[in-house]
């Protein structure tokens, strides 16, 4: 099993429910305010440039557009491997987090 750790987890998630709108300021904005906790945009990029070398996500540069000052949005996406390992990932947590519950409930 390939592990992810939760940055990591998070950050393919929002790609994931970002879809095609996966760019760094959205990207940051929408961990953000999932966590409460201010990302920066390096530990946005840095990881997601981990993820591509691993075949998890993939990316690719827009055109430029006027709006950006002439500048492209690095677009990124999950690639079906990395939909994979976000279901295995799952799959563990619910097991531990479902044994968890057992013990607490005294089942």
């Amino acid at each position: 099993m390939k592990v992810l750790s939760s940055q990591d987890e998070i950050l393919l998630l929002a790609v994931l429910s970002l879809g095609d709108n996966a760019y760094g300021v959205t990207i940051r904005r929408h961990v953000s305010k999932a966590t409460g906790k201010d990302w920066s945009i390096g530990a946005i990029y840095d990881p997601l440039y981990r993820l591509e070398k691993k075949g998890f996500v993939r990316s690719y540069l827009t055109e430029p557009t006027r709006e950006r000052g002439g500048r492209a949005k690095r677009i990124f996406s999950v690639t079906q491997e990395g939909k994979e390992v976000l279901v295995e990932h799952k799959k563990v947590r619910d097991e531990l987090w479902g044994g968890l519950a057992r013990l607490a409930l005294g089942k």
